[in-house]
């Protein structure tokens, strides 16, 4: 196989990857034709099967892309947040930071606009989130029971079951925020405003950390709150 010729394959593959991500953003997963897809990028209908085995091999190379890096800087960011604070409770904020700004980081790496990518990632965890590849499953397993030990840990007094039904709750809202946002503008008339990215985060750290803590004692009462929630009111 000449250079030129395995040059193009790799091109025709990413060109198949990036149509169907514009795809799945905008129309979600289920209207999604192995044909719209290779209409969009230019390839032979054939060309799905014979980069990526199936059309489900291909929604498997679309999730990993986008929520592996995700799920990983969640870990890490976890890990530096329990180093620095040296085995006591990570306040809860702090930890709803950790799992919500790898979104912010991941979406200046990605070629979609900020728009479609908050968009495709609600539809991943929103429509996907039931059938996700082994590849992606493991590492999300992992992450979520780390991020369960460390609000657990941050809101003693409260049962195994009730903190995993809190990050639940939370992620829901995560994802209809991501999915959903052009729909609240409409929806208010343009009252709901233009946000930026950090004046939205900001709104789900405080919202969301009322919630997790309902109920729960609160080892740092008292302290002075810090995170991006702090910098734009509400």
């Amino acid at each position: 196989m000449s250079a030129v010729a395995g040059d193009s394959k790799v091109a025709t593959k990413q060109r198949l990857i990036e149509a169907a991500e514009e795809l799945f953003a905008d129309e979600g997963f289920d209207r999604v034709s192995v044909r719209d897809i290779t209409t969009k990028a230019g390839a032979n209908v054939a060309a799905v099967n014979y980069h990526f085995g199936s059309r489900e091999g291909l929604v498997a190379i679309v999730l990993a892309r986008y929520i592996n890096p995700v799920n990983e800087e969640r870990l890490a960011r976890l890990d530096a947040l329990e180093r620095k604070i040296g085995g006591k409770p990570v306040p809860v904020e702090e930890v709803l930071e950790a799992f919500v700004r790898p979104f912010t980081t991941q979406v200046r790496r990605s070629e979609l606009t900020e728009k479609l990518f908050f968009k495709l990632m609600g539809r991943m965890f929103g429509q996907e989130g039931c059938n996700l590849p082994p590849v992606v499953e493991t590492v999300f397993v992992n992450m979520l029971n780390r991020f369960q030990k460390a609000f657990a840990k941050a809101m003693p007094g409260l049962a195994a079951d009730d903190v995993w039904w809190r990050i639940h709750l939370m992620a829901g809202a995560m994802i209809h925020t991501m999915a959903h946002a052009d729909t609240l503008q409409r929806f208010s008339g343009g009252d709901s405003g233009s946000p930026t990215l950090e004046q939205t985060l900001s709104r789900f750290i405080r919202f969301t950390a009322a919630g997790m803590r309902q109920g729960a004692d609160d080892p740092h009462e008292g302290e002075k709150p810090r995170g991006p929630q702090v910098e734009f009111p509400f």
